[in-house]
């Protein structure tokens, strides 16, 4: 156990001010303890994995701060149902993409590039280029913080949507242990529904690709969009998107020339990205030493020394220009912890 930890390094917009307490676990009975042993004191926690996926206060966190680096893969394959993987919550997550297109397991391919750790795709319910991890899950093992136990959560249950699950609802109970994902066995990818990634591939959209060249493609798409880490280029000292795409009740809510996506259940998913750069938000605007992405504007960026602070003046001036050209108000999607957007 350590005290006063700096957090920005352990993320990748890298702003943060300290933990009290931190603690880095590595096996499955030391993440389980570490957690049961501060709820007990009536400590806040909070769990860290990739870092890839928050913004935490200047001030730093006011509690334990449990590092996730648990490790291991096991699998369950014959030719008939596929592979079932059993991927650790502390795996790097484009280290088992990368496997499963090596071992020929079908289905995580569009989502390379993803930074971050296995065990928060199920609680954002991770997605990119026409397909989230909710379509591969089988089931989540994890530790339930009012039980006391350890359950094991089929997908069913898992209140998957788009980028939100039952775990996101309730972040104060779960803490996911490891996530199991049901894959095809095969070298050819899922099918490519995203006509940009098809356009790329020179597919029809709905066919399959050669996995390898699917991932080669989406790491290019990533890259020209700086949402591929990359130390050197603050475009990538980012938490990936800021906002999520609006979901709207009818079409008619839709700005006129803005790209929509029907929902099975009526209503219409619409671009943020194209929300920002209408509402007169411009690649590149800065307040302090934070900015809006070079390449995108969707992803807001520490430019070397920005603070939290500057991060969430910036992103409240997105959200404000976009509500007043539109009447919509985007929502965050990486998580705040002592801090307010």
């Amino acid at each position: 156990m350590k005290t006063q930890v700096p957090l920005a390094g352990y993320t990748t917009l890298r702003v943060g001010g300290p933990a009290d307490k931190f603690v880095e676990v590595e096996t499955e009975p030391e993440l389980i303890a570490a957690v049961r042993d501060a709820d007990a004191a009536g400590e806040p926690v909070l769990l860290l994995s990739g870092g890839s996926n928050v913004v935490i206060g200047d001030d730093g966190f006011r509690g334990t701060v449990v590092k996730v680096a648990t490790s291991g893969i096991r699998v369950d394959a014959d030719a008939c149902s596929g592979a079932t993987v059993h991927v650790a919550a502390g795996e790097d997550w484009d280290a088992v993409v990368q496997r499963a297109i090596a071992e020929e397991w079908s289905g995580l391919e569009s989502m390379s590039g993803i930074p971050g750790l296995a065990g928060s795709t199920p609680v954002q319910n991770v997605g990119a280029y026409g397909h989230e991890v909710a379509g591969t899950i089988a089931s989540v093992r994890v530790w339930d913080r009012t039980e006391n136990a350890i359950r094991t959560i089929f997908a069913a249950d898992c209140g998957f949507s788009y980028r939100n699950s039952r775990f996101k609802a309730d972040p104060d109970r779960y803490v996911v242990l490891e996530v199991a994902f049901h894959l095809r066995l095969g070298d050819l990818s899922a099918p490519v529904e995203y006509a940009e990634l098809a356009r790329v591939l020179d597919v029809e959209p709905g066919s399959r690709a050669p996995m390898t060249e699917v991932r080669e493609a989406v790491l290019g798409l990533r890259r020209g969009k700086g949402m591929v880490l990359d130390p050197a280029d603050h475009d990538t000292w980012s938490a990936g998107s800021f906002f999520t795409n609006p979901i709207l009740d009818t079409p008619a809510e839709v700005p006129a020339g803005a790209p929509q996506w029907p929902l099975p259940d009526g209503r219409v998913k619409t671009s943020a990205a194209w929300l920002i750069e209408h509402a007169g938000v411009s690649k590149g605007f800065t307040i302090g030493a934070a900015a809006v992405s070079t390449k995108h504007t969707l992803a807001l960026t520490n430019r070397g020394q920005a603070t939290t602070k500057e991060l969430l003046t910036l992103a409240t001036h997105v959200r404000s220009q976009v509500h007043q050209a539109f009447n919509i108000t985007l929502v965050n999607e990486p998580v705040l912890v002592n801090c307010t957007l």
